[in-house]
């Protein structure tokens, strides 16, 4: 059932739990802390999933790299994952799939790409 996930979060602890959780659960992950080009990023990598943190360092936001990825591929499934809730404010944010408050509890994440690789299979 696995599919290919990619992880994008400036803390190399998150990319690095995400990362074990995640292939533990058969999918293949793929981990960037953003510095790199996004639109390049996914035309190397091809993910089925990219689950994008809100906050990527001072000077980088994921819903700045959102809107660079929906201006390249609407259907890509976008799961954002964060440690606040107030992003959901931002108009930006709505391009998204799904989001993720970060916690130890990886449940709800692994659902999210569980569901958004169904989403996406079932649109291919």
């Amino acid at each position: 059932m696995g599919g290919k996930v990619l992880v994008v979060d400036d803390e190399k602890h998150i990319r690095m739990l995400y990362q074990e959780e995640l292939e533990g659960e058969g999918y293949q992950v793929v981990t960037s802390d953003g510095e790199e080009d996004i639109l390049e990023l996914l035309a190397r990598v091809k993910p089925e999933v990219v689950v994008l943190d809100i906050k990527l360092g001072p000077n980088r936001s994921g819903l700045d790299l959102l809107q660079e990825i929906r201006g390249q591929d609407q259907a890509l499934p976008v799961i954002l994952s964060t440690a606040y809730d107030s992003f959901q404010h931002d108009l930006k944010s709505i391009a998204a799939d799904y989001y993720v408050v970060k916690s130890v509890d990886l449940g709800e994440l692994k659902g999210k790409v569980a569901l958004a690789l169904e989403k996406s299979r079932a649109s291919a």
